[in-house]
């Protein structure tokens, strides 16, 4: 049995897969979580807990100014710096940075594509939800130490898109996402959101050698 931090967890999708498993683990989040077991859950600032001995660590920081998408928003309608978004991409830079400095000994860090791969370094591995059973896209980078890489458990289909009237589209998923979130931090807990085969991926596949 292994004790596992998910860090930025308040849907708690590896954390719950990991205690099937056996394991301790325990998600954190400054949000209540929304798995259905407070029990397992430190609502608190993650670097508050970090020191208690963990043997693994599943991070997934925040992305709203990490994200390349989000990169428009760096400058302002006339062209210049946004600097209250550059402070606040530089805050969650900082953020990622503690995360992979941490006294764990294995770590693995979850992101889309962002301004990790150039401002810090570059991802280890890319996965997509279609590598691990569910018909989706989703492109999720991964941070790894001591490690190994996620191998593709079920390969399917990558599933249905939208096309809006504007001609732009994206994953049937993401859009209902859009559609159906009542606030924006609605839609971004939305957005983020854990795969089921990839949260089974990584509970079973980090844990072998624990």
């Amino acid at each position: 049995m292994a004790k596992i931090l998910v860090a930025c967890e308040e849907s708690q999708s590896v954390t719950k897969i990991l205690r099937e498993l056996g394991h301790e683990a325990y998600s954190c989040d400054i949000l209540p979580c929304s798995g259905g077991h407070p029990e397992w859950h430190f609502q608190e600032d993650v670097f508050k807990v970090i020191n208690k001995g963990w043997d693994l660590m599943i991070a997934h920081p925040p992305c709203t100014f990490l994200s390349v998408s989000g990169a428009r928003h760096l400058y302002n309608k006339d062209g210049s710096p946004n600097l209250e978004r550059y402070k606040n991409q530089a805050i969650a830079l900082d953020f990622v940075q503690k995360l992979m400095d941490a006294p764990i000994p294995r770590i693995a860090i979850e992101n889309p594509v962002s301004v990790i791969s150039t401002k810090i370094r570059k991802p280890d591995q890319i996965i997509q939800p279609y590598m691990f059973g569910d018909e989706a896209t989703k492109t999720t980078c991964l941070w790894l130490k001591n490690l190994p890489k996620l191998e593709p458990t079920n390969i399917v289909g990558k599933g249905e898109r939208t096309v809006f009237k504007s001609g732009k589209s994206h994953p049937k998923w993401y859009a209902d996402a859009l559609a159906t979130a009542k606030s924006p931090a609605e839609r971004r807990t939305l957005r983020s959101k854990t795969f089921e085969g990839i949260a089974r991926a990584m509970a079973t596949q980090w844990t072998k050698d624990l």
